[in-house]
């Protein structure tokens, strides 16, 4: 008999497998399971044997995020965060605070203001000027597509009434063609290139900081979806491969290279040498980052017919495709010949259509070579396009918070998107009806990382906190055992990572423990869960005790 190393009894403990099997203990030798069941497991506790009583609590697979940004995330925990509220006033206190408190730091710096603070989602730059207005400001929103900037920064960027858009993106203007303070999509990097560079120091320390966090959150493994320099913003490559050399990274990491928008297929033979020098140990960088549109409230989300004005009229605009769709289906041919998997954020309808073509091309071209292309976001997704992610296995990546009722939504999106189109939002339930494998993720720092709040909006299209009793399209809901598997096996399986996910003989001991068993609980109570332990490889790396 081999003695175990870890054993957990008295469970629940859900094993994710097909048939949702229900035991009470595991045991874990190494980093591995070795056994699954129930008195039985009790059998191979010895006197080494670490043993944890769950005594009701619940046993999971280890939680994994599909699409997240890692290390922006920790990042931004260091500098000025206007995350938890909505409240104008509370930004300028904690910018102005911030200010005060840091009077040596050239640019004010950091993120999570919210576009439903202000009047059409546009902040302006004199509200910036009213608390710091001698030193630049530069501030990403909740979701990473836009900046408020104040005059000095818009000044020292050289951005004036004659400077014109970007190609990929808007600078939002005053009547008189000024700055206002807003911009969109690839117009933050006319401001975002003056930013003090970080170090490789900083960028470490947001990735350890970030890890410690999503640890605590029950999290062991994600897909970071962007490594390279965008918008200027740092490339994190060198702290994961730092972490990684050193041992520092507990997580298992799948890395997403960014394709550049700016250049075609002349970057893939820097994309395979990058693959080569950046996967070692438990990070690996086997994916490309393809960013195909922008967001619908700012109205760059690519669409199939054009967005409404205020008064509900057709405007002019569809939204923009960053990769010219022809191109798109050459690229991810050529990609997948390679072994890439393929990482696109898409958005809009049409984005997810030029997807999903590209998809279909190299699967034309190349056959079925096992690279699990994914589709992020999926915010519109038209009837027509449901049964081709089955039929293509593109695998629907879903960021379920996004899918409720609150003001961002009400006023800044549906409204422009009109009845038929906005019933066609998030549609996770369709997806799975479909045959669609989904996985899940939460594009932290946009959103909050928990994947509990995650498991809440999904399972009951509503935020935790909403008392209005609003759902949002509720034939969209998922059960809860299907969202667990889309946040457990789901994820794995887009991470590479065939032997975690479920627990069962030989898996990876990547687990977690709840303080109660929500799948026996009330679905409007699964977000009051909290995660008292999470283990990698059968190693404690968090516990609340």
């Amino acid at each position: 008999m081999t003695e175990a190393d870890l054993v957990f009894t008295r469970g629940p403990v859900h094993t994710g497998d097909a048939a949702r099997t229900r035991a009470s203990g595991l045991a874990v030798v190494g980093e591995r399971i070795v056994a699954v069941g129930h008195d039985e497991v009790r059998e191979l506790i010895g006197p080494k044997t670490e043993v944890v009583d769950l005594a009701g609590k619940l046993l999971l697979p280890g939680f994994q995020d599909a699409h997240i940004h890692a290390v922006f995330g920790g990042a931004e925990l260091a500098v000025c965060d206007l995350t938890g509220t909505v409240g104008v006033a509370d930004y300028l206190e904690r910018i102005r605070a911030y200010a005060e408190a840091n009077p040596g730091q050239e640019w004010i710096t950091g993120s999570g203001w919210s576009m439903e603070s202000f009047d059409g989602g546009l902040p302006t730059r004199q509200l910036l000027d009213s608390v710091v207005p001698d030193r630049p400001v530069y501030l990403t929103n909740r979701d990473h597509h836009g900046a408020w900037a104040n005059t000095r920064a818009l000044e020292l960027a050289g951005l004036t009434r004659d400077t014109p858009d970007p190609a990929d993106g808007r600078i939002e203007r005053e009547p008189d063609g000024t700055p206002s303070g807003t911009l969109q999509e690839g117009a933050t990097g006319l401001v975002a290139r003056l930013l003090p560079p970080s170090t490789a120091a900083d960028r470490l320390d947001g990735l350890l900081r970030a890890q410690r966090l999503l640890h605590s959150l029950g999290i062991t493994g994600w897909q970071d979806a962007l490594l390279g320099e965008f918008n200027g913003q740092p490339d994190p490559s060198d702290a994961y491969l730092a972490a990684a050399r050193s041992g520092a990274l507990t997580a298992r990491v799948t890395g997403a290279l960014w394709w550049r928008r700016d250049l075609g297929a002349e970057q893939i033979p820097e994309l395979v040498r990058r693959r080569e020098e950046l996967s070692h140990g438990r990070f690996r960088a086997g994916s490309v980052k393809i960013m195909q549109d922008g967001i619908a409230e700012n109205f760059t989300a690519a669409m199939t017919s054009p967005y409404l004005d205020g008064c509900g009229c057709a405007t002019a605009n569809t939204g923009l495709s960053f990769v010219d769709p022809a191109a798109l289906r050459g690229h991810v041919t050529e990609l997948d010949a390679l072994g890439f998997q393929v990482h696109f954020h898409a958005l809009g309808d049409r984005a997810v259509r030029e997807a999903l073509d590209a998809v279909e091309a190299a699967r034309a071209a190349n056959g079925w070579r096992g690279a699990r292309h994914h589709l992020a976001h999926l915010q519109v997704v038209h009837p027509d396009d449901l049964a081709r992610f089955a039929r293509l296995g593109a695998i629907a990546n879903i960021q379920p918070l996004w899918a409720a009722h609150e003001p961002q939504m009400d006023e800044l999106t549906i409204p422009f998107l009109g009845p038929e189109r906005a019933a066609w939002q998030y549609p996770f339930g369709a997806l799975q009806r479909a045959g669609a494998t989904l996985a899940a993720g939460s594009d932290w720092p946009v959103s909050s990382p928990d994947p509990l709040a995650g498991l809440h909006v999904a399972v009951n299209r509503m935020e935790p906190e909403a008392t209005d009793g609003r759902v949002f399209l509720p034939e969209q809901r998922l059960d809860l055992g299907s969202a667990i598997a889309a946040y457990t096996a789901g994820s794995a399986h887009v991470n590479g990572h065939d032997d975690a996910g479920v627990l069962a003989v030989g898996h990876l001991a990547d687990l977690v423990v709840l303080d109660r068993d929500i799948l026996t609980g009330p679905a409007e109570e699964i977000a009051r869960a909290k995660v008292e332990r999470t283990y990698v490889g059968g190693e404690l790396v968090y516990a609340t005790d």
